[in-house]
């Protein structure tokens, strides 16, 4: 053969070889998965497939969700879906839709790969009454890629849609008090049928929330239909005290069927009563009840909010710890020095005497006694710390975590964000959902909270590698990363203490929070 033949010979089984290797790649990299209601085409870069939008149920009004309708063609799902009705002015009135909201975003490494890897579902904050999953510093690319999990975020009904309690009008509304949290379960029945076509592991699912995904991943721990659909849960600052009883609930149900002017036997009206009319007459009746809006800092909730019903609720979580049908889940809680507090940080050469007359406003005579507690729990305190300390989330944080020690053998773990927000010249402090960029390595997508800097990545390297060693194994030690971190009991008190250098504490903040909040 002539040598020039040769080369070409060379070439075409080269041309051919890259063309093989190309589709191959393209067929491996292709972003498809087969659901049970159909196929779904996502995207994929940088390793990480990402599916956003995918159905996971349906509802009519006030009503429990069913599967949602099957679909013969392949169903984009390569942008987020629409979210919950609610009104905030941070997302758009053409993003929410009542219908079409009940969908959850999967990000992962591998598609049908035989791989079982762990499953970490997200539940936004925003209370029961506003939020969405679609919150950059939430996504799952970050954390699919660094732990090879599967990560996934829910879209659920939320206030007055999510928890109107009508079930004392008529019996088709029965679970109506607890269908936003129902309609989660639903998702999480998706999670279990579905996810082994996303690389998951259907029986290692850890469900975790802040704020309101907190008070979430709590009540799912006392609902009966949840119970086997999750083996973990990460509480951050969650710990509110929600106060809906059946009667509670049905009496504030009865009342926005007395503003809206329905009658028990004309319910159906209520499928076609605008949003905002619904909205402002479950105000009206909220605040007929209880003698007016929730003021901030209060640490007990009424209104559209998960019912203890008995029965698709069981109790109310953090009362003070979680139902019995959960006592085989590992916990892990916390929560953040500030929180919703009004900070100090702002008036940069406060002094410890103009702080004291501040603090003789609440504490008086036991002033003293207040800045020697606080100075034993925080020895390099500042002025301006004294008048900025979290009074809300951290007691019933400890409360619960004492309760849940003593309720089970299952561990539970306790972690404190002490680090204030690296944004130059911030005058935030810990403040409350801090932790979730940090957590979820998401530094990036937040730098107005964070600051994009080597300190706070370095922090959300230890921060996301506990997150997703807890996922894993259900315990978040990180060796060689984080110091010895064993169990929580109300005896040794101990908390992982994040901050630049983490560290262990115990017990260090007890009696200043006894002091400000008795935890009996």
């Amino acid at each position: 053969m002539k040598k020039s033949n040769c080369l070409l010979a060379w070439a075409g089984l080269l041309v051919v070889s890259l063309i093989t290797a190309c589709s191959s790649s393209t067929k491996t990299h292709e972003p498809v998965a087969k659901t049970t209601y159909g196929i779904v085409k996502g995207s994929y870069q940088d390793t990480v497939y990402a599916f956003k939008g995918i159905p996971y149920g349906k509802a009519e009004r006030f009503q429990s969700p069913q599967d949602p309708d099957a679909w013969s063609d392949t169903l984009v799902c390569d942008k987020f879906g629409p979210v919950a009705k609610q009104i905030v002015a941070w997302i758009p009135d053409s993003t929410m839709d009542e219908k079409k909201l009940f969908s959850v975003n999967v990000w992962t490494q591998g598609l049908k790969d035989k791989k079982k890897r762990p499953v970490m579902v997200w539940l936004h904050g925003g209370g029961f009454f506003v939020g969405s999953s679609n919150d950059p510093m939430t996504y799952g690319e970050a954390m699919a890629k660094k732990g090879d999990i599967v990560f996934v975020s829910v879209n659920h009904r939320l206030n007055i849609l999510g928890f109107l309690d009508l079930s004392a009008a008529d019996n088709k509304y029965a679970h109506s008090a607890n269908a936003g949290m129902l309609d989660i379960v639903k998702a999480l029945e998706w999670v279990k049928n579905n996810i082994t076509e996303f690389g998951g592991n259907p029986d290692d699912v850890t469900i975790v929330g802040e704020s309101g995904g907190g008070g979430k991943v709590g009540t799912l721990m006392c609902m009966p239909s949840a119970k086997g659909l999750f083996h973990k849960a990460i509480i951050q600052s969650g710990t509110l005290i929600n106060t809906m009883t059946k009667e509670k609930s049905q009496a504030l149900g009865n009342a926005v069927l007395e503003k809206l002017g329905i009658a028990n036997n004309e319910l159906d009206k209520l499928d076609t009563v605008d949003y905002f009319r619904l909205v402002k007459a479950g105000n009206d009746a909220v605040a007929q009840l209880s003698g007016g809006p929730r003021q901030p800092g209060n640490p007990t909730m009424f209104g559209f909010a998960p019912s203890a019903d008995g029965d698709v609720l069981l109790q109310q979580p953090f009362s003070p710890g979680f139902a019995d049908i959960s006592k085989d889940i590992p916990v892990m809680i916390g929560s953040t020095l500030n929180e919703m507090m009004p900070v100090a940080y702002a008036e940069k050469n406060l002094t410890l005497e103009e702080a004291k007359k501040r603090l003789e406003k609440t504490y008086g005579e036991k002033t003293e006694e207040f800045i020697n507690l606080y100075k034993t729990a925080y020895p390099d305190f500042t002025p301006q710390d004294l008048l900025s300390v979290d009074v809300v989330f951290r007691p019933f944080t400890i409360r619960t975590a004492d309760a849940r020690s003593k309720e089970t053998t299952t561990p539970v773990y306790a972690y404190f964000l002490a680090w204030k927000s690296g944004v130059e010249d911030s005058t935030k402090g810990s403040f409350h959902g801090l932790d979730i960029p940090l957590a979820f390595y998401n530094v990036d997508l937040r730098p107005d909270w964070t600051g994009n800097t080597a300190e706070a990545w370095k922090l959300s390297d230890k921060m996301s590698s506990a997150w997703l060693n807890f996922a894993k194994h259900g315990n978040p030690n990180v060796d060689g990363v984080l110091p010895k971190w064993d169990p929580y009991t109300a005896e040794n008190g101990v908390t992982m203490y994040f901050d630049n250098e983490p560290k262990i504490v115990n017990n260090h903040d007890r009696a200043l929070m006894n002091f400000m909040r008795p935890l009996d």
